[in-house]
């Protein structure tokens, strides 16, 4: 497994965001559902190692990184990794080469092969004809994809990306999912999000949180299957995943109701 957490305990001063969470990750790519708030960044933060658990243990590459002995193991995973959270902070006057270039830096990239992983990286999510543009001169949708490529610039083997379709248009989702799914042909893709479309397009299973706790795990068919025969075809719950959904999150609360 390239992610597994055993007893992930998560809080944020006395809120409780993951309560004791067992899962694993491998090649593929996975996708995190959840109402706002339930737990999804927490978890995503921790895979990246830019946040501490308050308990359990988490592996990561075959590394133990959990625990404060564990920062050796850290900086190793962390060149073998790709993060795109929620909000990534740039410099604006950076050039697009030049902010994907430091951060390859960053990760310890052998400088020989870094300027072509750099304009490869850039190709790939679109943006070739802006390589030399300032980040600046953007717009939010381009930013957002900048972001994608310094995720990716390094190849890495386990890529976490917190809502990263946010700001794209849906040709460039389309796009993206497909750059997705080749990416989890060899890596392991964890993307949280709250666009179930896009799970259902680019995952091979899908992990649902809520309250810290998880609540559905399986493949986005099975996800699927939850959601039986929509009331009215073309109405409000035509969509398949998200009636599984909705049927999964209420299964989840009724059996929290029950306990």
């Amino acid at each position: 497994m390239s992610a597994r957490v055993t007893g992930l305990t998560v809080r944020h001063r006395k809120k409780t965001a993951l309560d004791a969470v067992d899962l694993a990750f491998a090649a593929g790519v996975h996708g995190l559902l959840g109402p706002n708030g339930a737990g999804k960044t927490s978890l995503i933060r921790v895979l990246a190692t830019v946040a501490p658990p308050a308990g359990g243990q988490v592996e990561l590459l075959g590394h133990d990184v959990g625990d404060a002995s564990g920062h050796r193991n850290r900086a190793t995973v962390r060149r073998r990794l790709g993060y795109l959270p929620q909000e990534f902070g740039y410099y604006p006057g950076f050039t697009v080469r030049e902010f994907v270039g430091y951060v390859a830096w960053l990760k310890e990239m052998d400088g020989a092969v870094t300027p072509t992983a750099v304009e490869r990286a850039v190709e790939r999510v679109g943006l070739a004809d802006r390589i030399d543009a300032k980040v600046k001169t953007l717009s939010g949708g381009m930013i957002r994809r900048v972001g994608i490529a310094q995720a990716i610039v390094n190849e890495p083997d386990l890529l976490l990306l917190d809502e990263p379709t946010a700001g794209l248009d849906p040709e460039q989702r389309v796009e993206f999912r497909a750059l997705l799914r080749e990416l989890g042909r060899t890596a392991t893709v964890i993307v949280s999000t709250h666009l179930v479309e896009d799970v259902a397009a680019a995952c091979t299973d899908v992990t649902l949180i809520e309250d810290g706790r998880v609540a559905y795990r399986g493949t986005t068919a099975e996800l699927v299957g939850l959601g039986g025969e929509a009331v009215e075809p073309g109405g409000p719950d035509a969509n398949p995943i998200e009636r599984g959904y909705t049927a999964a999150l209420r299964a989840h609360r009724s059996a929290v109701a029950a306990r």
